[in-house]
C-alpha cells in the first residue's frame, strides 16, 4: 500500500476502534430513524394533514433537541478530553454542569413552547392551501404538541447522562435503552393511534403520548445503569452530593461551550425558517419535505454516527497530547465518513421512489417528496464531509469557528438564498431547494481548509 493511500486508510485496529465507538450509535439512531419513519407512515395513514400538523411540531422539537445537544456539547468537549487525560474528577464536574445547564434549558424551551406553539405553528401554513385543510393541520400540530411537551423531561435527563457515558467510552448501554424506548414507541402506535387492543383510536394525540412513554422508558433504563454500575462510571460517585464546579472550569466550559449552544440554537432554528421558506410554495410541500427528512435521517445515521465518533475518538486523543496521532486519525475518520455517504446517499437516490408510496398522500405529494429524496441522496457525501469536518473543529474546542462555520453560514448564506429564490423568482420547490443545497460546496471548501490548517490541534485540559 503506498504512502498516500496510507492518509486516508488505517490498520484493522483503527477500524476497530472506531466501530467500537460508532456502531452502537448507529444501531440505536437506525432503529430510533427507522421506527420514526413507521410512526411518520402511520400518522400519514390519517391524512396529509395530521402528517404536516406533526411533521411542523417536530420540527419545532427540533429546535429544542439541538439546543440541548448544544448545550451538553461545550461540557462534552471537556469531558472527553478530562477522560483521555484520565481525570475522572473533570468528568465529574463536566457532568454537574450538564445536569444544571439542561434543566434551565429544558424550563426555557417548555416555557416557549406553551406559549407561543400555536404562533409558530401558523407560520408553517402561508402558502397554497383550502383553509380547511390549514385548520386540520392547526388542530393536529396543537393536539401533538400538548403531549410532547411533557416528554421534554425525560428527552433532556437522558441526554445528559448518554452523552457523559459516550465520552467515557460506555455507549453500548444507552444503546440498549434507546432499542428498548423505539421498540416501546412503535408497539404502542399501532395500539394508540388506530385503537387496538380494545383501545380508543387517539390519531396524532396516540402517537404523541406513545412517545412520551418511551422515552421515560428510556430515561429510566439508563439512569438505573448508570448507578448501578458504579464502579464502571466513577464520575457519578458522588455526583449529586453537591453541584459544585471549579469556577476556572466553569468560566472555560462557558467561554468555549457558549458558542456551540448558539450554534445549535441558531442552526436548527435556521432550518426552521428554511423549511418556512420552502412551505410557501404549498402545504404539500410541507408533507413532502416531512417524508424526505425522514427518509434523510434514516440513510444519514452512519455518516452521522462516524462523525459523532471523530468528536469522541479525537477530542481524546487530544486530550493525551498526541497531535500527530489525532491529525492523521482524524483523516482517516473523516475520509471513511465521505465514503459512507457515498454509498449511502447512492442508495437512498436510487430507493427514491419507493418509499413515497408507503403514505397515503396524494400523488402529487408522492412525486414531489420522490425528487426531493434523490437531491438530498445527491448531495449526502458533502453534508457527511460537512459533519465530521465540524467534530473536528470541535474536538479541539475551536467553538467560535464552529459557530462561524455551521449557522453563522446558514443564516448569512442559505437563509438567504431561500428567500430570495421564495420571494423574487418563480422557480418551483425542486430548483429552489436544489440550489439551496448545493450552495454548500462553499461551506465544504471552507471546512477543507480549516482542517488542513490544523487549527483545531489543541489539548484544552493539560493545565486542568
Amino acid at each position: 500500500m503506498n504512502t498516500k493511500a496510507n492518509r486516508f486508510l488505517g490498520d484493522k485496529q483503527f477500524y476497530k476502534n472506531v466501530f467500537l465507538i460508532a456502531v452502537p450509535i448507529m444501531i440505536q439512531n437506525g432503529i430510533t430513524n427507522f421506527v420514526a419513519l413507521l410512526d411518520n407512515i402511520m400518522i400519514g395513514q390519517l391524512g396529509t394533514e395530521q402528517m404536516s400538523g406533526t411533521a411542523i411540531i417536530n420540527q419545532l422539537l427540533f429546535v429544542f433537541n439541538l439546543c440541548i445537544f448544544g448545550t451538553l456539547a461545550g461540557p462534552g468537549i471537556f469531558g472527553a478530553q478530562f477522560f483521555g487525560k484520565g481525570s475522572m474528577d473533570g468528568v465529574r464536574d463536566t457532568f454537574r454542569f450538564k445536569v444544571i445547564s439542561g434543566l434551565a434549558i429544558l424550563a426555557v424551551g417548555a416555557a416557549v413552547l406553551s406559549i407561543f406553539g400555536t404562533d409558530l405553528i401558523s407560520m408553517y401554513l402561508k402558502g397554497e392551501g383550502t383553509e380547511g385543510n390549514k385548520a386540520l393541520t392547526l388542530q393536529s400540530g396543537q393536539e401533538y404538541l400538548r403531549i410532547m411537551l411533557v416528554g421534554l423531561i425525560p428527552f433532556t435527563v437522558t441526554q445528559i447522562y448518554a452523552s457523559t457515558l459516550r465520552e467515557t467510552n460506555k455507549t453500548l448501554p444507552p444503546m440498549f435503552a434507546g432499542l428498548a424506548a423505539v421498540l416501546i414507541n412503535l408497539a404502542l402506535n399501532w395500539v394508540l393511534i388506530f385503537g387496538k387492543l380494545g383501545l380508543p383510536a387517539m390519531g396524532v394525540k396516540g402517537a404523541a403520548l406513545a412517545t412520551v412513554i418511551a422515552r421515560f422508558t428510556e430515561c429510566a433504563i439508563v439512569i438505573a445503569w448508570t448507578h448501578a454500575n458504579r464502579d464502571e462510571n466513577e464520575f457519578i460517585l458522588g455526583a449529586f452530593r453537591s453541584m459544585r464546579i471549579p469556577g476556572e472550569l466553569v468560566k472555560k466550559i462557558i467561554i468555549g461551550g457558549l458558542p456551540l449552544a448558539v450554534n445549535e440554537f441558531l442552526w436548527s432554528s435556521g432550518m426552521a425558517v428554511l423549511n418556512q421558506c420552502y412551505s410557501r410554495r404549498g402545504l404539500e410541500v410541507v408533507a413532502a419535505t416531512n417524508i424526505s427528512s425522514t427518509i434523510f435521517n434514516l440513510f444519514g445515521v452512519i455518516f452521522i454516527a462516524l462523525g459523532n465518533s471523530v468528536g469522541i475518538i479525537v477530542g481524546q486523543i487530544l486530550g493525551s497530547g498526541d497531535m500527530e496521532k489525532a491529525r492523521r486519525d482524524d483523516t482517516r475518520l473523516i475520509a471513511f465518513t465521505v465514503v459512507a455517504g457515498i454509498v449511502t446517499g447512492g442508495l437512498m437516490a436510487a430507493l427514491a421512489e419507493v418509499f413515497p408510496m408507503f403514505y397515503n398522500t396524494t400523488e402529487q405529494v408522492r412525486e414531489l417528496a420522490a425528487h426531493l429524496i434523490m437531491i438530498s441522496g445527491l448531495f449526502m457525501p458533502l453534508a457527511a464531509f460537512m459533519h465530521a469536518a465540524y467534530f473536528t473543529l470541535r474536538s479541539g474546542g475551536r467553538t467560535f469557528v464552529t459557530f462561524l462555520f455551521d449557522s453563522a453560514y446558514v443564516w448569512a448564506v442559505t437563509i438567504p438564498t431561500a428567500l430570495l429564490l421564495v420571494n423574487f423568482t418563480d422557480y418551483g420547490i425542486l430548483k429552489i431547494y436544489f440550489i439551496c443545497q448545493f450552495v454548500d460546496i462553499i461551506k465544504v471548501t471552507i471546512g477543507f481548509i480549516l482542517i488542513k490548517k490544523g487549527i483545531w490541534l489543541r489539548n484544552i485540559v493539560k493545565n486542568d
